[in-house]
């Protein structure tokens, strides 16, 4: 029987880190793991600041000052440790996503510092795995936008897609799932998703779009026929990749009620990279997002400019 993953509340996350200080030691010894190396040059010659000003370390081979935020999406970030952890924690227990003004209230910062702050650890699940998935995959598209009903009517379309975002998504057989936005549903698009990510050789089930035609070169390719109310077919079907929509669109609709295209790849990914890691519990979520900062950055100026 598979243990079931560690689940810490919100009392057990503030006795296991009550203050400033027990943040910065949980982000030195996940960086460092006990042996503090210089991020500038990588020297493990490194003398404590007694003051900690204007940095708790310097090198003695480059002389550079740095801290546990140097080099990490926490760079330049004036918020507290503390806050960043918090910020982590909740958008891991919040298994449909959290609104920065939610996180504004609990964090006691503005709404402008809580999405900032939100994009940044999204920034941090931004990781392409190269590996190949499968062998037994499933792929599907949606479309993410807002609901015709509640649009003006001048702005409503006739099939209620034209103002919304493709999504293209690829789920292992109850394994891992990645998906991103696309520009269209054309069988370049969708095919090219398809072979960046599953192996050759794979079992590819999908729906009988036509632009999954094709694909039966490469793969072994099972169809299900949805416009005839088909769902299921010598036991291929879509259905593990259709939660991970209803889990993404339960989440835009009703937490978010409003992703942008132009930053939806984050919310996307969000979703994805928590489906990813739930067997991993509550810390072992946290020290995967903190792992991933080493090398990230994003500034205001480019996320609003993206």
């Amino acid at each position: 029987m598979t243990d079931k993953p560690e689940t810490v509340s919100l009392y057990q996350f503030f006795q296991r880190f009550p203050n400033e200080e027990a943040a910065r030691q949980y982000f030195e010894n996940n960086r460092w793991v006990g042996e503090v190396s210089c991020p500038h040059c990588g020297s493990l010659s490194v003398a404590p600041v007694k003051n900690m000003k204007p940095m708790p370390y310097r090198c003695r081979d480059c002389r550079q000052h740095f801290s546990v935020r140097t080099g990490t999406v926490l760079a330049e970030s004036r918020l507290p440790l503390h806050k960043w952890l918090m910020a982590i924690y909740m958008m891991t227990t919040a298994r449909k996503g959290i609104p920065s003004t939610q996180m504004a209230r609990e964090l006691g910062i503005t709404q402008k510092s809580a999405w900032f702050l939100a994009q940044r650890i999204r920034e941090t699940w931004m990781v392409i795995s190269e590996d190949d998935m499968g062998p037994d995959v499933h792929v599907d598209e949606t479309f993410i936008g807002g609901k015709e009903r509640n649009k003006h009517a001048s702005k409503r379309t006739r099939h209620g897609v034209d103002t919304k975002t493709a999504v293209v998504g690829i789920i292992e057989n109850n394994g891992r799932v990645r998906a991103e936005p696309i520009s269209n549903l054309s069988k370049a698009y969708l095919q090219r998703f398809v072979r960046a990510n599953a192996r050759e050789g794979a079992t590819v089930v999908t729906d009988a779009f036509r632009s999954y035609a094709g694909l039966s070169d490469a793969y072994t390719h099972k169809t299900v026929n949805h416009s005839v109310g088909e769902y299921v077919r010598d036991q291929a079907h879509t259905n593990g990749i259709e939660s991970f929509w209803a889990l993404l669109k339960r989440g835009h609709y009703g937490i978010f009620h409003s992703m942008s295209g132009k930053h939806l790849h984050r919310y996307v990914n969000e979703f994805a990279f928590r489906h990813n890691t739930k067997q991993a519990g509550t810390m072992g979520f946290i020290e995967a997002t903190v792992g991933r900062m080493v090398g990230k950055r994003l500034t205001y100026k480019e996320l609003i400019n993206a």
